[in-house]
């Protein structure tokens, strides 16, 4: 009996260290699959000043770096100097970072990403409960925005709101918004998705 149960033991010992292989293995890909990447942001993402970039340049850890976008629009980078980033696509970035590299380095690969946002900004005036800087990270409309600022006070003419908004050439725009339609499901095509800079005002 007592061979049996020693048997049976070594049996069922042997079972669970099978078992244990591919579990050790996935518990090893999901580990090294979980390490921390950067913030991923489409390559169509427009860049803006305060934004911080990662400029990653294969096999040279020198010209590797992180640095947010100045004031200007403008970044410092080895090599090559200032070079005015605000406006530009992350792809349109990479790509001229490609060619200007090229100068200094053979075959270079260059990938660029967003470790953070901090231009996407919206700035939400007037008679509304919490007015102030809104930050967004995805496409926003003027009603969402104006829920992120927690609603209309009572004494709001939401009939009258107006988005400022500062357009390429440096002009400003004027767009309407009539808070009380929009609100019935009406004329909703006013509830136009907000842009980076974009200022509501409600009197």
């Amino acid at each position: 009996m007592k061979c049996l149960v020693g048997g049976f033991a070594r049996r069922l010992l042997l079972v669970f260290c099978i078992l244990q292989v591919p579990i050790a293995g996935l518990a090893g890909e999901h580990k090294a699959g979980s390490e921390k990447k950067p913030v991923g942001h489409h390559e169509e993402y427009t860049i803006g000043a305060g934004d911080v970039l990662e400029i990653m340049v294969w096999k040279n850890n020198e010209l590797t770096k992180a640095m947010p976008v100045r004031p200007d629009g403008n970044i410092s980078l080895p090599l090559l100097g200032e070079l005015m980033v605000e406006g530009k696509k992350v792809k349109e970035l990479s790509e001229q970072l490609q060619e200007m590299y090229t100068k200094y380095i053979t075959d270079p690969v260059i990938s660029v990403s967003v470790q953070q946002v901090n231009s996407m900004n919206v700035y939400i005036i007037g008679r509304v409960n919490a007015p102030g800087v809104r930050p967004i990270t995805a496409k926003t409309n003027v009603l969402q925005g104006l829920a992120m600022a927690s609603g209309l006070t009572p004494f709001a003419e939401g009939d009258e709101i107006q988005i400022f908004r500062t357009k390429d050439d440096g002009a400003t725009s004027i767009i309407p918004f009539d808070y009380d339609e929009v609100s019935r499901g009406r004329n909703l095509q006013q509830n136009i998705f907000l842009k980076r800079g974009d200022v509501i005002v409600v009197p």
